[in-house]
């Protein structure tokens, strides 16, 4: 009998901490969350373990995020050429191990550490080790990514991820959005910022804590407000007061929120929502913005998370 398993191994995760029991599952292929729970709420979107992830559902992007377009940018005034994989919109999209299995570096009942090479390619003459730590905490998850120039001369790079959120059960509809971003990406037919725009009174605010079921959003924000430690948040709230919340890092600066309404759950297509941290915006190969460069042997970190408030409870 032959079985599928597009996703690869599947790392289940488990922590019992100050209380609370904290469960979640990692993929092999992409390094993505495929579950995560605290105390039985489900944080995250899932998929069937023979299934591929649906729009790209907790998938790691590396070495770009979101999209280039037509593949091309230039390096030292050449013109590279990536292989276009979304081939819809003609753009080089997600990065180029989204379709890679990762292999097992560290691992403990509680975490994964998941390593993969970018390789040498179409349009990307850059070699770089990657490992992504998926750790759980009491209130949820810590996702911590190292990028290691390991090739001949610098190498540009951003990373990002693709998480779908829930808070438990509740319709997604029900649920309010609050994100503090300034400014968004205008963007072509093609996904393609190009230019910002200020979202100040304008259907793009979520800082007033919209209604997910009256958004249409596949919008990337800039101009983030920071807490006072520095960590940027988008927070999903519950009628009933719980929330899930995505934190970022000083290095993840921008976020892109997608509400698709034909994602599939329990066989059913409907409203969901992703929240994906990100180092640059779309494009960024080819604008620049928000690109970061390693020398010759130098590594980059960077860390996002996910985090659980029960109702009743204030916000950390």
């Amino acid at each position: 009998m032959t079985t599928s398993n597009p996703t690869g191994e599947h790392y289940e995760l488990a922590l019992e901490r100050d209380g609370h029991t904290v469960t979640g599952i990692v993929t092999q292929v992409a390094a993505g969350i495929r579950a995560l729970a605290v105390d039985g709420v489900a944080l995250t979107e899932t998929f069937g373990a023979d299934e591929t992830p649906p729009s790209a559902c907790g998938i790691t992007l590396v070495p770009w995020p979101n999209r280039v377009a037509g593949g091309r940018w230039s390096l030292d005034g050449h013109e590279q050429q990536l292989d276009l994989t979304e081939a819809a919109k003609g753009n080089a999209s997600h990065g180029l191990l989204r379709c890679t299995a990762y292999q097992v570096v560290e691992r403990e009942p509680h975490a994964v550490t998941l390593g993969a090479t970018v390789y040498p390619q179409h349009g990307w003459p850059f070699q770089l080790d990657t490992t992504v730590r998926h750790e759980l905490v009491a209130d949820g998850m810590v996702v911590t990514h190292a990028i290691t120039n390991v090739g001949v001369g610098r190498a540009p790079f951003a990373v990002g991820s693709h998480p779908f959120f829930r808070v438990g059960d509740h319709d997604p509809a029900t649920l309010r959005v609050t994100l503090a971003a300034a400014t968004r990406y205008e963007v072509d037919e093609s996904s393609i910022p190009v230019g910002t725009s200020p979202v100040v009174g304008t259907p793009y605010d979520l800082s007033h804590g919209p209604l997910l079921g009256d958004l249409d959003l596949d919008t990337g924000y800039r101009d983030v407000e920071p807490g006072d430690d520095g960590v940027r948040t988008t927070t999903f709230t519950a009628p009933d007061g719980s929330a899930t919340e995505l934190w970022q890092d000083p290095s993840f600066e921008y976020v892109q929120v997608f509400t698709p309404r034909n994602f599939p759950r329990d066989g059913v297509k409907g409203l969901a929502v992703a929240a994906e941290p990100m180092t640059a915006p779309a494009n960024a190969l080819a604008s620049g913005e928000g690109l970061r460069w390693l020398d010759e042997g130098e590594t980059w970190t960077g860390s996002w998370g996910v985090r659980y408030r029960a109702a009743g409870t204030t916000a950390s």
